[in-house]
Order: C-alpha cells, then structure tokens, then sequence
C-alpha cells in the first residue's frame, strides 16, 4: 500500500517482486484430428498477443509487521501487506487460434512471428471473434483520429483567426502612428504665424486668454481679467513686483 498525500489514504499498489518463466514447445492441431500427421509447431508463444493463462495455483502471504515496522512505513510512504504468489500455465488441450507467419522447416510447419513488424496472435476467442474484436479497435482508433484531426483544426483555426487580428490590430495602430506623425508635420507649418501671434499676446499667466489689462503705475500689459481677479492681496503686477494701483481694460481692434 502507497501513502497518497493528497488524500491523505492507503491506496493499494501491485510490484512485481520476482517473475520466472518456462515455456516448452508445443503443437496446435485441429479440435476434429483423430490422430493424423497435421500439427503446427508455435515459435516463441510468449511475444504473441491476446494470449491468456490459466491461474492454477493462488496464494497469499501476510506480512508480519513489528512496531518499528510500522513507523518505518509511515515514513517511508509504503505500507507491505503481503506477497501474493501466483502460476498461471497454458493447459493441454485448451483451444487456441493462432495468427502469424507459417514457415515450413523441413516437415514441419511452425507459426512464428511476422518479420514484417505486423502483431502475433494466440488467442482463445475463435478466428471471427478475434477478426471482429480487430475491426472494432480499428473503428476506435478511426473515430479517435477523426475526432483529434477536428479538434486539431479547430485549433489551428482558431490560433491562425488569433494571429490575423493580431496583425490587423498592429497594422491598423501602425496606420494611426503614421496619421498622427504626419498631421504633426503639418500642424507646425500652418500654425506657425498663428501661433507666434497668439503666443506673443497670450497671458503670461494662463497662457491661454489673451492680455486685457494695464496694470497701473507699472504700466505692465502682462495678464487676463479673469488672472488679474485671481491674484492674491495686496494685488502686484506679476512683471515687477509692484504694487497695482489701478487697473485700465486693454481692447484689441
């Protein structure tokens, strides 16, 4: 048994602790052959699939486990309960179906795996079951392929739709980055007497509304009405710290 630490349980676990094998040569012959000459000899049964044993002998051995043992597990993360002994054989006389490569080795034919790669069969189920059972794995693996081939098109689909709004979105930023490049180009030039105009009579405090005072006894035209309400008490002109004794509104024609 295996501590599993996320559930906080003994789960059980199966090790392998010793395997021995014994094979011996044997012959298939037909169920109906009253004891004629017609044998096949079977090569190496033990690679062949579908190939099922008999248990013939089964049995258990507890393990006895001491104080220090169980601490020793519990700390470990692996728990003994024992060793199951099992031997399974291929009986005389069971029915087999065999499917392989036959070759004929002076008089006698022997069934062998094929050199081509393709699977050995020793199976219990007849040669039509054996068949079927084939053609439904086949189908299995079919329907899986169709079903991962779809999903992998979904998936390209899916990443190739990703990338391509990707690209449309930085080709369309690109765009806007080269508008606004050039409207910045042009901007200078048109407003360049504009600007210099307005720049040269704007506010020196707002920078924005246009001056309209005369700050008097200065004589400074340095701000707006709306800067000239906004500055603190006692009131000075901005240009030269003097103290402004009155003010004159300023028209622009």
């Amino acid at each position: 048994m295996v501590w599993n630490r996320t559930t906080h349980l003994w789960n059980d676990c199966e090790k392998i602790i010793h395997q021995r094998t014994n094979a011996t040569p044997f012959d298939l012959v037909p169920p109906e052959d009253g004891g004629s000459a017609v044998s096949v000899r079977v090569m190496k049964p033990l690679e062949a699939a579908e190939l099922s044993l008999e248990t013939v002998y089964e049995k258990f051995h507890p393990s006895v486990q001491s104080f220090t043992d169980v601490i020793g597990h519990y700390i470990s993360g692996e728990r003994p309960k024992g060793i199951q002994e099992t031997e399974q054989m291929l009986k005389v006389g069971t029915t087999l179906t065999g499917v392989g490569e036959l070759v004929l080795d002076n008089d006698t034919i022997k069934l062998q795996p094929p050199k081509q790669g393709m699977r050995y069969y020793l199976s219990s189920l007849d040669f039509d079951a054996l068949l079927r059972k084939q053609e439904s794995n086949v189908r299995l693996w079919k329907i899986l392929t169709v079903v991962f081939g779809f999903a992998t098109c979904a998936m390209l689909l899916f990443l190739l739709r990703k990338q391509y709004r990707h690209r449309r979105e930085k080709r369309r930023l690109k765009q806007m980055q080269d508008e606004f490049r050039q409207a910045q180009g042009r901007l200078p030039r048109e407003t360049n007497a504009e600007g210099a105009e307005a720049l040269k009579n704007a506010c020196v405090i707002c920078l924005s509304d246009p001056k309209s005072c005369v700050f008097l006894e200065c004589g400074h035209v340095c701000a707006c009405h709306e800067c000239y309400r906004a500055l603190p008490e006692p009131k000075k002109c901005p240009i030269c710290r003097q103290p402004i004794s009155r003010v004159v509104p300023l028209y622009n024609s």
